[in-house]
């Protein structure tokens, strides 16, 4: 298994609440700083930094920027 994102790459972190609940909050780009080793059970993790924050997520919790963002077919 390897790793989806590279060092560099922008992503949106998906934050979950209490039970698994998606959060709703504004939309903020992170960068990929780390990819951290592959975890006994399997999962991948990445450490990425914002402009106020620097965290530890699971890969099921990152989408590539611009997959987020849809722009209207023109025509």
């Amino acid at each position: 298994m390897s790793h989806a994102y590279g060092l560099n790459e922008s992503v949106v972190h998906h934050a979950q609440g209490p039970q698994l609940r998606v959060k709703i909050q504004e939309l903020e780009v992170y960068t990929i700083v780390q990819r951290m080793p592959i975890e006994s059970d399997g999962r991948l993790k990445y450490r990425i930094k914002s402009d106020k924050v620097e965290r530890v997520v699971a890969e099921h919790e990152l989408s590539y920027f611009p997959d987020v963002i849809t722009t209207p077919s023109v025509g």
